[in-house]
């Protein structure tokens, strides 16, 4: 999971910002850790040091979420090998549901591609994708060539994309890939949540 951005819109932190008692960071890695084994975040490490996260540092801090993607895969290439894919998301996605990335993981491990991205009515959602292990130098590549946008570098590997038909049943109220940029994206994301939990 990605928790290295500026949050220079949100006036500060979103990653420690609030629902349900939680903080997004800890409450994303428990929905990721409802779908896999193993869950690390992508981030300064001395930020979230007291939230007992297993936490590893961007190799390229302040540079965007692409530089995020490479070390989590370099990480998993490190550490495991045989570990074919990688659910990399953002923190800010307060909507996203079990069922959904159970689907996600499902269609990746059936995939001939490098990267299996859902699309929305704003265009691919690669912070809420699934990432082969093995992309990781392509995508260095394409970091090291300036490339900073993440809908940039998908140009450089395989993808299979996934539209409204593989995702609408997970998403009734429209909301699934909705993001927090703003306070005001998080008040309105917390008061839906909170209702939904009474």
């Amino acid at each position: 999971m990605l928790a290295g951005g500026g949050s220079t819109r949100f006036g500060r932190d979103k990653a420690l910002a609030q629902i349900g008692g939680k903080p997004m960071v800890v409450r994303m890695c428990e929905l990721l850790g409802r779908v896999s084994d193993s869950v690390t975040v992508v981030a300064a490490p001395e930020k979230y040091a007291g939230l007992g996260l297993q936490i590893v540092a961007d190799r390229w801090p302040g540079e965007g979420p692409l530089g995020g993607i490479i070390t989590a895969l370099r990480k998993t290439a490190a550490e495991d090998p045989t570990r074919e894919w990688n659910i990399i998301l953002s923190c800010d996605m307060p909507f996203l549901t079990a069922d959904w990335m159970k689907f996600l993981a499902g269609r990746a491990t059936k995939s001939e591609a490098q990267v299996v991205v859902p699309k929305s009515d704003y265009g691919l959602e690669p912070l809420c994708a699934c990432w082969k292990t093995n992309s990781a130098g392509v995508l260095q590549e394409a970091f090291e060539d300036g490339v900073r946008k993440v809908t940039e570098a998908l140009k450089r590997v395989t993808t299979e994309v996934l539209d409204v038909r593989d995702w609408k049943r997970f998403d009734s109220a429209g909301r699934l890939f909705w993001n927090m940029n703003t306070l005001a994206d998080y008040e309105e994301a917390r008061l839906i949540l909170e209702a939904e939990q009474r």
